[in-house]
């Protein structure tokens, strides 16, 4: 019975992969942290480790780089467990000793068959090694045989013969699960990295030799897999391994890596184009429909392409420029393909180091919230504020939510930074009112606050919203709550129901960026929202653009005809300010009428009980 160390902070994790790995015969052990791991290592000596990487005080690398400086524990394989996905990760996961790498949430049949394939190596290699000993003592017995008796030698050599025959087809069996992929035939990770090695070398000594790699990733094969089953899915990758291998050269090598992605090595081409022509070729190749036994399947692939002559020391850097590339493709539209180049490169570090402090921003109080006013047309009130986040970074200085948001929604950051824009301005907009109470109209401004869709597909959205405003004291019908329009556009009946239940709490709902996201009659008839708000593209082209005008004076009949009101945003002009006033526009906000302000500057105008001029009507007629 093989032993198996589960390490992983998270119970339900452990509690999962220990029933699991029980069911299969294996005999498991667990242990929640890396402390605790290298403890039981060092006293029962498992078979395998699974170890998951984001764990507190000792983190996987750390854990996994002690097991391999200790000579008790260094040769038990280590395959990591991860929610980190990014290439730099897998990298030094493997620099570091690992032998497999799985990205959570993982599917525990991968998880099975990666612990069988490990477990099956191990004991093949403790078979290798008892073979090699039998096979000495036999020929240590044999030599004696003969000392003694020459007349046994013919016998006793085809003996030896006919083991050593079949030890060099064990050892070839053993070479081929090593170097080649048990589903499609093709070679694997080792086997690709021995070959851009040896074409790195020739490049070092040749000027003139040049190599490609083309990372390919199919699209949406995780539908496939989830829709129509593994079956499938693995017929699909073995059909895409057989279409690829057509028209390539002999020289060239064609890799899967696992799962949906595939690595083609081009050797000594010519020309940038040589590759590019064959990712074109490929993406033309898959618009055909696999037939599979029955099933009718559709895919594309995401193509990243790295070039030799940028001067490569490994062939790690190369495979990772690669996938850098086909992240960008991916992120381009999918279908297509993405040569790389040093900006990728700056660009992906600069990601990596913005998504580390962000980890840090909200622990270390680096937001801070600005607010813009939102103007009523009809007579030139304060109607309420946009609640607007900024990053005060230690190094960078005040970063803007455009250089950030798209890296929190990447990482899932944008929940937890989402909550606490909510926390922060109902409590402000409750502050006001409560400091103020003596101005008119105070208890009906109103405060939006942008929601991502990652926060309200968040199953306890509702009950956070409810506390949130408990907490703060700030009435509901204070707080609007703005979706940009893409995300309502693709959700399904659990966001209807989820928009719903917010109404029941007299939150008000706003479309924001109204007129950007495909949107059509039937969705907005179908869902309970008070707002629409017009995207800044349209208004900064007013006065200028036909188009423009009419889209403006369309969305805003069709929020009159449903019964909502309209927010314009971005207006800068007098000239912008009149046209929407006369096209019976509600609200608006914009340069106009005043930049984002902090917190600080908007208590000096409340405690002026009046604020600037450019709110009053008859100054902008």
């Amino acid at each position: 019975m093989n032993n198996i160390l589960v390490v992983d902070d998270i119970a339900d994790n452990l509690r999962v992969l220990s029933d699991t790995l029980n069911e299969r015969g294996y005999k498991v052990r667990c242990a929640k942290n890396g402390a605790v791991a290298l403890k039981v290592a060092q006293k029962i000596t498992p078979d395998l480790i699974l170890l998951d990487i984001k764990m507190p005080d000792m983190d996987g690398y750390t854990v996994c780089q002690k097991l391999k400086a200790n000579a008790a524990t260094k040769d038990i394989p280590v395959i990591f467990l991860s929610a980190l996905d990014d290439v730099l990760d897998k990298v030094r996961a493997f620099e570091v000793g690992g032998v497999d790498y799985v990205t959570k949430p993982f599917q525990i049949e991968e998880v099975l068959a990666r612990v069988k394939n490990q477990l099956a190596l191990q004991s093949a290699k403790a078979e290798i090694t008892q073979l090699n000993q039998q096979l000495e003592q036999k020929i240590s017995d044999r030599t004696a045989e003969l000392r003694a008796a020459n007349q046994k030698l013919e016998l006793i050599n085809r003996e030896l013969q006919q083991e050593i025959k079949e030890r060099q087809k064990a050892e070839q069996k053993l070479m081929q699960d090593a170097l080649y992929d048990g589903l499609t035939g093709l070679p694997n990770r080792s086997l690709l990295m021995d070959r851009i090695e040896r074409s790195l070398q020739i490049a070092k000594r040749n000027p003139d030799y040049l190599f490609a790699l083309l990372f390919i990733d199919l699209d949406r094969f995780k539908i496939i897999n989830d829709s129509q089953g593994h079956l499938v899915g693995d017929r699909l990758l073995v059909a895409i391994s057989k279409l690829l291998t057509k028209n390539l050269r002999d020289t060239d090598t064609l890799a899967r890596l696992g799962g949906d992605e595939f690595v083609i090595l081009l050797d000594n081409i010519t020309h940038l184009k040589d590759a590019t022509i064959v990712g074109d070729r490929i993406n033309q190749q898959l618009q055909s429909t696999f037939n599979l036994q029955g099933q009718t399947v559709f895919t594309s692939a995401s193509i990243g392409i790295a070039l030799s002559s940028t001067g490569y020391e490994n062939s790690s850097d190369i495979l990772r420029d690669a996938d850098i590339a086909m992240y960008r493709a991916k992120a381009k539209g999918k279908a297509c393909y993405e040569v790389f180049d040093r900006v990728m490169y700056l660009e992906t570090l600069k990601a990596i180091d913005l998504e580390r402090d962000l980890h840090l921003a909200l622990e270390r109080n680096e937001f801070t919230m600005f607010y813009q006013p939102i103007v009523s047309l009809t007579d030139g009130a304060l109607a309420g504020f946009e609640a607007l986040i900024r990053w005060r970074h230690p190094e960078k200085g005040l970063i803007h939510p455009v250089d950030f948001v798209s890296v929190a929604e990447d990482t899932g950051l944008i929940v937890a930074i989402g909550d606490w824009v909510m926390t922060e301005a109902c409590r402000q907009l409750r502050i006001w009112q409560q400091n103020f109470a003596h101005l008119p109209r105070i208890d009906s401004l109103k405060i939006n606050v942008n929601v991502a869709s990652q926060q309200i597909q968040e199953p306890n959205f509702v009950k956070k919203l409810e506390r949130i405003l408990a907490e703060t004291g700030l009435d509901g019908r204070c707080l609007r709550l703005e979706i940009i329009e893409r995300a309502l556009v693709d959700s399904g009946k659990k966001t209807y129901k989820i928009l719903t239940e917010i109404k029941r709490r007299q939150v008000k709902l706003s479309i924001d960026d109204f007129g950007t996201g495909y949107s059509s009659l039937s969705y907005l008839q179908r869902l309970p929202i008070d707002n629409l708000k017009i995207d800044r593209s349209f208004v900064s082209k007013l006065n200028s653009d036909r188009e423009s005008f009419e889209i403006i004076k369309t969305i805003i009949t069709l929020a009159h005809t449903l019964g909502m009101d309209t927010i314009a945003e971005g207006v800068e002009t007098i000239q912008q300010f009149n046209r929407l006033r006369n096209l019976d526009c509600k609200y608006a906000q914009g340069y106009l009428f005043a930049k984002p302000t902090s917190a600080k500057k908007l208590k000096s105008m409340f405690e002026l009980e009046s604020f600037p001029h450019f709110l009053q009507l008859k100054q902008l007629k």
